[in-house]
């Protein structure tokens, strides 16, 4: 998950070859990826398969593939924010939630420091919970994560290799950003929590209730009274695909 294409996105690093790294006690841990460059230079490790030639030489066969993974694994050295979070694996957390939590935390280590704190409810927990779309299931997930020191300690070790750049606000030409949306009916390919933070990261705001001023009506299976009020009012009504495919970017 962490070098997937939603995560660090590592190319030439996929999940085979981390395996083979992790039987191999090359990688134990996510910094050890950004360190294999160093330790094959120095001669601790050896990433190269060898043909040995006739008079006894040995000459690397993978020498460009293992140059091409250092370069791509250089590359990811300043993700941004939201890719970072996503990748530490954090229960309940993908690419949305990520994205809504480097919004409003700013840094790694101020999402750190709010969850050892709401790990201890107040003040933290409520500021947590008031991110729109994040529910105590996604909260305690965080919270979880951080509260592991094992966690805590192989972040850190992360963070000496990789430099986690903030996450730009929603752009005003997003075609959602400013829009009011309310969502109805079953959603079929994301939660409700995450179709509201997929909201809130664009720009848009949420409404529990229909209204002219509302903008889209966002209408699953099993749609009722808010579909049939957007019908009324002339507001546009979307399928959850149309919904996706206009928050894509």
């Amino acid at each position: 998950h962490f070098v997937s294409r939603g995560a660090m996105d590592i190319e030439g690093l996929g999940e085979k070859q981390i395996e083979a790294f992790f039987e191999a006690g090359i990688i134990r841990e996510p910094a050890d990826i950004f360190t294999l460059e160093a330790r094959q230079k120095r001669g601790a490790i050896d990433l190269y398969s060898y043909k040995e030639k006739k008079d006894g030489t040995k000459t690397p066969t993978n020498a460009k593939s293992v140059e091409n993974l250092f370069a791509a694994i250089n590359a990811a050295r300043s993700p941004a924010l939201d890719r970072v979070i996503n990748a530490l694996g954090m229960r309940h957390i993908g690419e949305t939630n990520a994205r809504l939590f480097a919004l409003h935390y700013g840094t790694i280590e101020a999402l750190a420091e709010a969850a050892a704190e709401a790990g201890e409810g107040g003040g933290a927990l409520d500021d947590m919970l008031s991110i729109g779309g994040v529910g105590e299931l996604v909260a305690g997930g965080v919270i979880e994560f951080f509260k592991e020191a094992h966690n805590r300690d192989a972040l850190r070790r992360l963070l000496k290799e990789v430099a986690p750049q903030p996450m730009k606000r929603a752009s005003a030409a997003s075609p959602v950003a400013g829009k009011t949306v309310v969502f109805t009916g079953t959603l079929e390919t994301m939660t409700r929590d995450e179709a509201k933070a997929r909201a809130l990261v664009h720009g848009a705001k949420v409404s529990g209730s229909v209204s002219a001023k509302t903008d889209y009506v966002v209408a699953g299976p099993g749609a009722g009274s808010k579909l049939k009020d957007a019908q009324k009012l002339g507001v546009k009504v979307l399928t959850e695909k149309e919904w996706r495919d206009l928050t894509r970017s």
